[in-house]
């Protein structure tokens, strides 16, 4: 617009020398005077302009948030016109999108508001807040993208779980064990004296003062017993007709049992072979088993972002992660379908030393099959169908 004005103002001003037209000589001067002033008016209303967004970047499936634009005049003039442009995440929107005309006084504020709905899980992008504004003349016009684009994080929807039927070998917590090999240093039930060999980071120093002869410390056998979700995300092995609709059900199943472990106070780990749209290389996803919340709300967080993509086969991943998982961890592993590779890996598994239940997602092909081979091997197989299907676990 400004080059556009400056353009005419030029062959004005040639076309008033050549016709020596004084007239149209004021009226360039005029028109020039009015676009300086203009210039100057916007540039100086555009130094006082601020805006800013607020609303919590995190939020759970199915929760409605309200997002705030403070837009404020701090200049002593008048901006005469703003055009307002928000961009929003689509699958969200609740108010289809935000864009305004507005006029904004000098030291004036206005607010705006929309909503969002967490309607699908995922990690999302809000803004960034365009901002044109012009000279009151509108002969030039400027840009000012004020507020950049801020992250929302949906959560994938969590059903409350209150008693999973997980097999009664397979306990969570800490067991006591008969073999000495696997001692918890937090549980001393005792203490003896001290024999040739014993490890001297075994000695209670206070006892053997009090006693005049070394005495160590004797500790309960015990072993820690972790679970971790696995949840497999391969596209290759989902139907081609159901593949969105099983993805999202197995990625709701996996966050609804680490909330349950999380709400019995235990240890969840995580890992799954599906795409992390921010680390695109990385073929699996990896999260050591913890305790808290705070630990579900990074579990969470993978699986809010984490799509389904042709990856690396489950069994890969199993032949890969059970050499580094503890003795005793229980595996809960999501799948969409269950080739007999995958029983030889769950045996090795077992083998192993780890506890394993199978939890079937969607479609499965061959299941009476399936399930004869999991009860051969002495595996838990519970087939999830459609959210209802979860009631199992509810009552």
């Amino acid at each position: 617009m400004g080059s556009a004005v400056i353009t005419l103002l030029i062959f004005m001003a040639i076309m008033a020398v050549w016709l020596n037209a004084d007239y149209l000589l004021t009226l360039v001067y005029l028109l020039l005077g009015v676009f300086i002033f203009g210039r100057v008016w916007s540039s100086r209303a555009m130094r006082g302009l601020t805006a800013s967004r607020v609303f919590p970047n995190r939020i759970f499936f199915g929760e409605t948030i309200s997002v705030q634009l403070n837009i404020s005049n701090g200049s002593f003039l008048p901006l005469v016109w703003l055009q307002l442009h928000e961009s929003m995440p689509v699958p969200l929107s609740v108010d289809g999108f935000l864009q305004r005309v507005i006029s904004l006084p000098a030291r004036k504020n206005v607010r705006y508001e929309y909503l969002l709905e967490g309607r699908r899980r995922g990690i999302y992008s809000v803004g960034p807040l365009s901002i044109h504004t012009g000279d009151p003349f509108g002969l030039t016009k400027t840009l000012s993208s004020s507020v950049p684009k801020d992250r929302l994080i949906v959560y994938p929807k969590i059903i409350p779980l209150t008693r999973v039927g997980l097999p009664s070998r397979s306990p969570f917590g800490t067991l006591r064990h008969t073999q000495p090999i696997f001692e918890d240093p937090s549980r001393v039930f005792g203490k003896r004296d001290y024999i040739a060999g014993d490890s001297l980071r075994r000695v209670d120093w206070k006892a053997s003062a009090n006693t005049g002869r070394l005495q160590v410390k004797l500790f309960e056998p015990s072993i820690a017993l972790e679970t971790t979700v696995i949840l497999n995300l391969n596209s290759a092995e989902y139907g081609m007709r159901t593949r969105i609709d099983t993805s999202e059900l197995a990625v709701m199943v996996a966050a609804s049992l680490a909330n349950w472990i999380t709400s019995i106070r235990q240890s969840v780990g995580f890992i799954t072979n599906g795409l992390d749209p921010d680390q695109p290389q990385e073929t699996m996803q990896t999260i050591p088993p913890r305790r808290g919340r705070a630990h579900l709300m990074r579990i969470l967080e993978s699986l809010a972002s984490v799509q389904l993509a042709e990856t690396r086969p489950l069994i890969d991943v199993l032949r890969h992660e059970i050499p580094h998982l503890s003795w005793g961890t229980t595996l809960l592993v999501i799948t969409p379908s269950i080739e007999d590779a995958l029983f030889e890996g769950l045996f090795q598994a077992r083998r192993a030393g780890m506890n394993v239940v199978l939890i079937a997602c969607g479609a499965v092909p061959h299941l009476a099959e399936a399930r004869r081979r999991a009860e051969h091997f002495g595996i838990p197989l519970y087939r999830i169908l459609n959210e209802k299907d979860l009631d199992i676990w509810r009552q």
